[in-house]
């Protein structure tokens, strides 16, 4: 989820982590501000409908991960989209600064975040999905492959 459209160019990254791994998933906007309601209703009906992991993008204010979290138990991702006013600084310390007892798992600014968001919670989801597990797994091997290639190159 994210808080307007303009976040889907970072939101996608999530996207595509989530649909590299086959993870099913819906996306939409949810404005903490502007749609409280759909928020609401949102996060206290995710585990019924099924959700397993909540991976929610705000810039600014960036008050929506932390309002899902306090309305579910379901883990949130708060993910912190680039603003222009400071670049997603306000984003990550919004999202950062949790009070005790209501966790969001908070990733990087930008693109990276995102990315990371999802992959996340694919880590999540690999608890109880061995299919998961391997295919994180797989991808940590290809990673560390990539590198290995750029280590080649430089001789």
């Amino acid at each position: 989820m994210m808080g307007s459209a303009s976040d889907w160019e970072t939101m996608r990254h999530a996207c595509e982590i989530l649909d590299r791994f086959e993870v099913t998933y819906s996306k939409q906007v949810i404005s903490a501000h502007r749609t409280p309601e759909l928020m609401a209703d949102f996060a206290h009906g995710a585990r019924a409908k099924g959700i397993k992991v909540v991976i929610a993008g705000a810039g600014g204010a960036a008050h929506l991960p932390g309002m899902v979290a306090a309305q579910t138990t379901l883990p949130v991702i708060g993910v912190p989209v680039r603003s222009n006013a400071l670049s997603g600084w306000d984003s990550l310390l919004s999202i950062v600064q949790m009070p005790g007892g209501i966790p969001v798992a908070t990733t990087a600014v930008g693109n990276s975040g995102a990315t990371n968001a999802g992959l996340l919670a694919v880590s999540i989801l690999s608890t109880t999905n061995e299919r998961l597990a391997q295919a994180l797994s797989d991808y940590r091997e290809e990673l560390k492959g990539k590198v290995e290639e750029s280590n080649a190159k430089l001789v």
